[in-house]
C-alpha cells in the first residue's frame, strides 16, 4: 500500500519521537538531543542519539538511523506501510480509504498474517475443547501437566488434529489462499502432489502472542513419538524468533525487578499458574543479542533456569555473556530433586521455589562451580587447569572492581596468592585486548576498502569515488542552496556521474523530492529505501553536519573527484575497446593470410 505523501508527513509530525523511542530506550538529555544505549546493537557507552527537533534518530556505533517510521520498522520487523499504519493508529489518525489489508510490495502483509493467525488460534482452541477432536490434547494438559481450565484459556492453548488438511480447509472457507497460508507458516505444500497440508498436526498448540496482544506465531508439541518433539513457526512477515519471547505479553507487567528465563513453554505456563508471572522462554532457539536487548528494556535482573546437562550449561553461559553485555544482572537457578521448575513446584510447592529464587547464584558463582566440579584441586595438574580456567573467567569481566573481588574469592578457594592470580588475569586480559584490537583492525581495514558493505557493495571498487559521492549527498541533504545550484545547472552534476547504484538512487530521490511541493523530508524516503539504507542516508547527513568545512568549495571538490573517477573509468573502457579492436583486426589479418596461402 502506498500512502499519500501528506499523510506520511502528518503521521511523522504527530509522532512524539522522544516518547516513542523512550518506550524502548532509556534516554537522557544531552544538549538539544537525547542519548541512550542503542537498541540495535550491544554497547556499554551510549552512542544512540535522538533529535526531537529533526524528528530523527542516529546511532554512531552501528549507524542505524532514520525517522520514527524507520525506528518502528527495525524494532517491530515491519515494512514501511505497516510501520506507518502503527504510528497512524498511535496518533489517532484514520487511514486513507482503501488502505485496508492490501499486500505491500507484492507480498503478504503483516496485518494479513495476523488476521490468519487469529483465525487459526480460534480453530486450534475450538478443537481442544471439542471432546470428539481434542480429547487427547485436553488429557495432556489437564492430567499429564496438571493445568486448570482457567490456565488453558488464559494462554489460549489449543490442539491441532491429526489431519492432513483440516485447518487448511477451514482457512479456505474463510477466504485465505494456499500461498498466503504457506507464507504465514500455517500450511506447507507437498512436493509430490502439490497439495497444501497443515503445518501443525497431532500437536498441542501454544500461541505466541506479542506485547500488543497479536498472535504472531505458534509452537506445537507432538502427541506421539514422531520428530521433532516441538515444532515452531518459521519466520514470517509478522514474526521473528530472535525478537520474541514466550509469555512476554503477560510478564511485561510485573518484571521490572526480575525475569525468569526458562527452556520451554510448559515450564513458563506452570510458573505463571503458580504465581510467578515474570517467567518467559525463547522460542525454540538459543539466546540472541536481540533477545538480550529485549530483556534490558523490561528488567534489571534475569534468573536463568536451564537444564544442568552440558547443552544446558553451554546455553546458560551464552545467555550470561549476552545479558551481561547489555548491562543486565544475571543469576542462575540451582535446583536439587527436580529436573525443571514445573516438576519442582509440583514436588515441593511454590513457597520453596520462591526461596530458591532468592538463593540463585551469580554468573560468576555458577561458572566457578562448573569448573571446580571438573577438577581435583589436590592434584597438581588439575589445580593448574582449574586456575587457568578460572582466571580466564575473571579476565572476561569489564569492571576492575569485580575482578578484584573475584580474585580474592579464587585466592581462598585455590589457596594461591592474590598477586599470582592477578598477574595471570592481567596477562589474559592483555591477550584478549590484542585479539579484540586485531579484530577491530581487520574490520577497520575492510571498512576503509568498503569490503562487506551490504548497503552499497559497489563502493569497494573505488572507495575514493564512493567517499566523494557520500560527501556530495551529505551536503545536498544539509543545504537547500546546493540542491538549487544543481537543479539550475550552476554545478554540472547528474545521476550518470555517480559510480555506485545506491548513491545514484539516493541522488535521484533527493533531487526529485527537492522539486516537489513537500521538499526534502527524509521520512518520505523510507517508502523507497530499506531501514538499513535509511541508516546510511541519515549517516551521510549527520556525519557531514558535524564537520565545520561545508562550503561550496567542498561540494565542487567532491564533484571534481567524482568526475575524475568517472573519466578514469571511461578511459579504461576506451582502452579496453581499443585493445579488443586491435585483437580483432590482428585476428582478421591472420585469417586473411592463411586464406591467401591456400
Amino acid at each position: 500500500m502506498r500512502f499519500p505523501e501528506n499523510f506520511i508527513q502528518e503521521v511523522v509530525d504527530r509522532t512524539d519521537i522522544e516518547a516513542l523511542i523512550g518506550r524502548y530506550v532509556t534516554l537522557k538529555r544531552g544538549g538539544s538531543n537525547l542519548l541512550g544505549l542503542c537498541p540495535f546493537h550491544s554497547e556499554k557507552t551510549p552512542s544512540f542519539t535522538v533529535s526531537p527537533a529533526k524528528k530523527m534518530f542516529f546511532c554512531f556505533g552501528c549507524h542505524a538511523g532514520g525517522s520514527a517510521i524507520t525506528f518502528v520498522q527495525k524494532m517491530e520487523n515491519l515494512d514501511f506501510a505497516e510501520a506507518v499504519e502503527v504510528l497512524a493508529e498511535r496518533a489517532g489518525l484514520p487511514l486513507p480509504k482503501d488502505s485496508g489489508a492490501q499486500a505491500y510490495a507484492g507480498g503478504v502483509s503483516r496485518k494479513r498474517v495476523l488476521e490468519m493467525n487469529l483465525e487459526a488460534a480460534k480453530f486450534f482452541r475450538s478443537c481442544l475443547f471439542d471432546p470428539k477432536i481434542g480429547a487427547e490434547g485436553m488429557e495432556y494438559f489437564r492430567q499429564d501437566r496438571g493445568l486448570s481450565v482457567a490456565t488453558i484459556k488464559h494462554f489460549g492453548l489449543g490442539f491441532a488434529p491429526n489431519s492432513f488438511g483440516m485447518l487448511t480447509d477451514h482457512m479456505h472457507r474463510l477466504g485465505y489462499k494456499d500461498e498466503e497460508l504457506i507464507e504465514a507458516c500455517l500450511c506447507g505444500k507437498s512436493q509430490k502432489t502439490g497439495r497444501a497440508y497443515d503445518y501443525f498436526r497431532n500437536r498441542v498448540i501454544f500461541p505466541i502472542i506479542d506485547t500488543s496482544g497479536n498472535v504472531v506465531a505458534f509452537g506445537g508439541r507432538v502427541m506421539d513419538d514422531s520428530k521433532p518433539k516441538y515444532l515452531n513457526s518459521s519466520d514470517t512477515p509478522a514474526f521473528k524468533k530472535s525478537k520474541n519471547l514466550f509469555a512476554l505479553n503477560f510478564a511485561k507487567n510485573c518484571c521490572a525487578e526480575r525475569m525468569l528465563l526458562c527452556e520451554g513453554y510448559m515450564d513458563v505456563i506452570a510458573l505463571h499458574a503458580a504465581g510467578f508471572e515474570f517467567a518467559v522462554a525463547t522460542l525454540g532457539t538459543a539466546m540472541t543479542p536481540e533477545h538480550a536487548r529485549m530483556f534490558s528494556k523490561y528488567t534489571k535482573k534475569v534468573i536463568i533456569s536451564y537444564d544442568s546437562d552440558e547443552a544446558g550449561q553451554n546455553a546458560a553461559n551464552k545467555a550470561m555473556r549476552l545479558l551481561g553485555e547489555v548491562g543486565v544482572d544475571v543469576r542462575v537457578l540451582k535446583m536439587a530433586g527436580a529436573k525443571d521448575p514445573d516438576e519442582y513446584i509440583k514436588k515441593f510447592g511454590a513457597d520453596r521455589f520462591r526461596q530458591l529464587l532468592e538463593q540463585s547464584r551469580t554468573g560468576f558463582e555458577y561458572k566457578t562451580e562448573a569448573v571446580l566440579a571438573k577438577y581435583d584441586l589436590s592434584v597438581g595438574s588439575d589445580k593448574i587447569k582449574a586456575s587457568n580456567a578460572l582466571c580466564e573467567i575473571v579476565a572476561g569481566y569489564w569492571s576492575s572492581v569485580e575482578r578484584e573481588v573475584y580474585i580474592d574469592i579464587l585466592s581462598k578457594k585455590l589457596e594461591l596468592p592474590q598477586d599470582v592470580l592477578r598477574n595471570s588475569v592481567e596477562q589474559l586480559r592483555r591477550r584478549q585486548t590484542r585479539r579484540a584490537q586485531a579484530e577491530e583492525s581487520r574490520e577497520a581495514q575492510a571498512t576503509l576498502k568498503n569490503f562487506g558493505d551490504r548497503v552499497n557493495p559497489e563502493s569497494a571498487k573505488d572507495p575514493r569515488a564512493a567517499a566523494a559521492e557520500e560527501t556530495i549527498l551529505g551536503l545536498l541533504l544539509l543545504r537547500e542552496e546546493y540542491r538549487n545550484e544543481i537543479q539550475k545547472g550552476g554545478i554540472a552534476l547528474t545521476a550518470e556521474d555517480f559510480m555506485t547504484d545506491f548513491n545514484r538512487r539516493v541522488f535521484l530521490a533527493v533531487m526529485q523530492m527537492h522539486e516537489s511541493e513537500s521538499g526534502v523530508r527524509l521520512e518520505l524516503l523510507g517508502e523507497s529505501f530499506t531501514p538499513d539504507e535509511m541508516g546510511r542516508i541519515e549517516r551521510m547527513e549527520v556525519m557531514r553536519g558535524q564537520l565545520t568545512q561545508n562550503g561550496i568549495e567542498v561540494l565542487i571538490s567532491a564533484v571534481n573527484t567524482l568526475r575524475e573517477a568517472k573519466n578514469r573509468e571511461s578511459m579504461k573502457d576506451s582502452d579496453l575497446a581499443t585493445r579488443l579492436a586491435f585483437l580483432r583486426e590482428k585476428k582478421a589479418k591472420l585469417h586473411k593470410g592463411k586464406a591467401d596461402t591456400q
